[in-house]
């Protein structure tokens, strides 16, 4: 049994995904969106740093791997390195900078 998703779950729950909803409204990060919103592109980005991946190539590519698990821990339906790249250019830094704060 798996239990990295378990502790990967009960790590999330821990953030306030109403406070991180007000900073995403506030600079208007998910206009425009229809599939990969800002949340999902937070716990792409903290699965990265939890599982120490190197590169966007490096996280897409373990997130597929596991993708039969993917949706159940929030990343969405498919993480492509394009999309996470795009979301990661275009999308306002300060919406993750202000929710760590």
């Amino acid at each position: 049994m798996n239990t990295g998703k378990y502790v990967f779950a009960q790590l999330i729950s821990f953030l306030p995904q109403r406070v991180f909803d007000r900073f995403v409204s506030k600079y208007y990060g998910n206009k425009y969106v229809k599939h990969f919103s800002c949340w999902n592109q937070l716990l792409c980005m903290v699965f990265g740093q939890l599982t120490n991946r190197n590169s966007l190539r490096d996280l897409t590519v373990i997130i597929n791997a596991h993708s039969s698990k993917s949706y159940h821990l929030g990343f969405g339906i498919s993480v492509s390195k394009s999309n996470l790249s795009k979301a990661n250019n275009k999308r306002n830094s300060k919406i993750f900078e202000e929710f760590a704060y």
